[in-house]
């Protein structure tokens, strides 16, 4: 039998969502199910037995499962990961406390550093030593790593190991050594190399990236295995795959040995599938608007593409405050996330004041309007009382939304210290959720130099389209893109997203000494490595598409921008085609270049990619009248209004549509107002425009919600 079928699944902190395609039928379903916190797979497999039923498909026909998680990212910020031992050169076992040398808020007296993934004796110094330049300065001591290991396995009790000594990225002759004597004597303690997983100039990001790794890595492992003998139990027979941080997909190996790669994986799947419905709908520039049950994510897609960064600090004390978590080396998209989401749970402050999240209801118990045990007023509850959802029509009816009991938990958890009704305190929700999210918006974009009115916005997740409106009036975004299955988004990521590999060579010199017979050895390494992998995770070497890119600056300088190498042989003769593509990227970024002052490369970067799928989303459709009816609805800036119902499944394209009006589908809603248009275009996308006009007078609510909210 042909295997013609592909599942995408996303793990939320609320739902877990399905999208499943079969080239062959040219069919395409959905799917959403409540996650199971204490045994994710389980909702995985139910999930995946209820697609089958519903499409008429067997596990014969499936051809690959591409999975994401959150589990990395919550094992970091949650510090449940595994006991993690640390070998490093002699006189720098300090290194993960010292860091930078610097606060990251010198103005504020209590500042905290992040607080380091391995404690002080689980850190040992062996003597050897590497220079800069890669020669030996002092042989490794052989017996000093025995001694070392035996004291973390027998009396310490690791349960992993990272090895990170000075210079390996040049030379990781000696962590290559050592690793061979660690498992020699405990052939099964998990190793992470920091040669292998960070091979880049800059020790303290190298050493930290390996120890969060390995701190991750057995439970990775432990995961990864149950999900795979669940997946046989139930006879699937063909190939997992894992998303990558980075926009990619990988080999179930490769997640294993790499596990802090996946970190980001989830998101970084919403955001790939936003850069495809841009580059299908002939969008330029696109904000990608993600909201879950937990988080919203926003990342800038141009030219069809999602920004990439090859940083990234986890577990951060403050959001907005750079050096506040753990510094990684990692290729991520790059995206700002905020702690607000569907199940983001409402509260007042100390000072009197009304505060959305971080709390999460979670799948458990929820949001109150679910009736799984839920007290606290969450943003979905407000959802329902400002009329953007149907208690009736929630997950296309499977699910009733209970309007009494949000009611009486928002009047005796927050009406009642506020002095208000319930229905103000609802709106006031709204609103604190729409400036939080607004507000990390245009602190991300200004970083960048961008303007969000340049943009327009593509928004998904169960939550997404139900607040895409309001977030785009306060950003003066004028257009708002909402692909069919706009729930089930990130899923729908994981099938379009093709197999990647992201590599990296440190390598420092200036780029008028670069030896460039040692560049181009550098390369080649990394493209057989690429394409061994690519190969591994089901990609075809002729499709295989490479990119050279370096990080580059001018001398004396501590960050460097990114900048393309040309294909073809590497020689002097590139050097000024090089140059030229620095300035040009160092003027993009600062505005300015800086004259005669040498350039010098750091880093030497090789991407490998194949061509990913071509998938329409627009499923379901039904022959019948589109209108469902008239709901009222409450918009900040015009107050309570009647809109139009429709049901997304029976319009076609071409249809055009005033507001207001309110879109539902199995997995979303979206509303919008009366100064909108929203067309239906040929992928069967709801394409809204937003009049620029004047703003009207808000109600009396909105007034009391903006106080609130302030």
């Amino acid at each position: 039998m042909n295997k013609t079928t592909r599942i995408g699944v996303d793990i939320g902190g609320t739902f877990t969502d399905f999208v499943l395609h079969d080239e062959a039928r040219g069919l395409t379903w959905t799917g959403k199910r409540l996650t199971t916190p204490e045994a994710p797979s389980r909702a995985i497999l139910e999930g995946i037995e209820r697609l089958m039923s519903e499409t008429g498909t067997t596990l014969g026909q499936i051809h690959s499962i591409v999975h994401g998680t959150t589990l990395i990212t919550n094992t970091v910020l949650e510090r449940t990961g595994s006991r993690v031992g640390l070998l490093t050169t002699d006189g720098f076992r300090d290194v993960l406390e010292m860091g930078r040398e610097i606060r990251f808020d010198v103005d504020d007296l209590y500042a905290r550093p992040a607080p380091v993934i391995v404690q002080r004796p689980l850190r040992l110094g062996i003597p050897g030593r590497i220079r800069a330049d890669g020669s030996e300065h002092q042989p490794l001591d052989e017996e000093a790593v025995r001694i070392a290991i035996r004291e973390l396995v027998e009396r310490q009790n690791i349960e992993a190991l990272a090895i990170g000594f000075l210079h390996s990225y040049v030379n990781p002759a000696h962590e290559f050594r050592a690793r061979e004597i660690v498992s020699e004597m405990y052939p099964h303690l998990r190793v992470t190399l920091s040669a292998e997983v960070a091979p880049e100039i800059r020790e303290y990001e190298r050493i930290t990236t390996a120890c969060v790794n390995a701190y991750v890595q057995p439970r990775v492992h432990a995961y990864l295995d149950s999900l795979e003998r669940d997946l046989g139990r139930i006879g699937f027979d063909g190939q997992l795959y894992i998303m990558l941080s980075s926009g990619g997909i990988t080999t179930i190996d490769e997640a294993k040995a790499f596990p802090v790669r996946l970190l980001e994986s989830g998101p970084a799947a919403g955001a790939m599938a936003a850069a495809y419905i841009a580059r299908e709908a002939g969008e330029s520039r696109v904000i990608s608007f993600d909201m879950g049950g937990t988080t919203a994510k926003m990342c800038l897609v141009e030219d069809g593409q999602p920004h990439i960064k090859h940083e990234f600090e986890a577990g951060r004390l403050d959001k907005f405050k750079p050096g506040s978590g753990l510094p990684l080396k990692l290729t991520v998209v790059d995206m700002i996330e905020i702690s607000v989401g569907g199940c983001s749970i409402a509260s007042v402050d100390d000072i009197g004041l009304l505060k959305v999240g971080p709390r999460s209801a979670g799948s458990v118990p929820g949001p109150v309007s679910y009736g799984l045990g839920g007290t606290e007023p969450t943003v979905t509850d407000s959802d329902l009382l400002v009329g953007y959802l149907d208690p009736r029509a929630f997950l296309g009816g499977e699910m009733q939304l209970s309007v009494d009991r949000v009611e009486a938990a928002i009047l005796t958890r927050l009406a009642q210290q506020l002095d208000m009704d319930t229905r103000p305190v609802a709106i006031g929700i709204q609103a604190v959720v729409t400036e939080t999210m607004a507000a990390a918006t245009r602190v991300h974009m200004a970083e960048k130099g961008k303007d969000p009115r340049a943009y327009s916005m593509i928004a998904f997740g169960g939550a997404g389209p139900v607040h895409a409106y309001a977030l785009a009036k306060l950003l003066k975004v004028r257009r708002i893109i909402i692909p069919m299955g706009a729930g089930v988004i990130s899923a729908f990521g994981f099938l379009i997203t093709a197999p990647a590999v992201n590599d990296v060579r440190g390598y420092v010199a200036p780029l008028k000494k670069v030896d460039w017979a040692r560049v181009s050895g550098l390369y080649a390494e990394m493209e057989a490595r690429a394409v061994e992998l690519l190969r591994k995770a089901g990609g075809d070497e002729l499709e295989i598409e490479l990119t050279r890119s370096a990080d580059m600056r001018y001398l004396g300088q501590g960050f460097e921008v990114e900048v393309i190498v040309p294909n073809g042989e590497l020689a002097p003769t590139r050097e000024r085609a090089i140059s030229e593509a620095f300035s040009t990227a160092y003027a993009s970024q600062f505005g300015r270049v800086i004259n005669d002052v040498p350039v010098e490369i750091v880093n030497w970067r090789l991407s490998a990619r194949v061509p990913g799928s071509r998938i329409n989303l627009a499923y379901s459709l039904i022959e019948m009248s589109a209108e469902r009816g008239k709901r009222n609805i409450h918009f900040a800036e015009f107050g309570d209004v009647t809109a139009t119902v429709y049901d997304r499944y029976a319009l076609r394209p071409g249809a055009v549509i005033a507001g207001p009006a309110v879109f539902e589908e199995r997995e979303s809603s979206f509303s919008v107002g009366p100064d909108c248009t929203v067309t239906v275009d040929q992928n069967f996308n709801l394409v809204a425009d937003i009049e620029a006009s004047e703003p009207h007078d808000a109600s009396t609510h909105t007034t009391e919600a903006a106080v609130l909210a302030c």
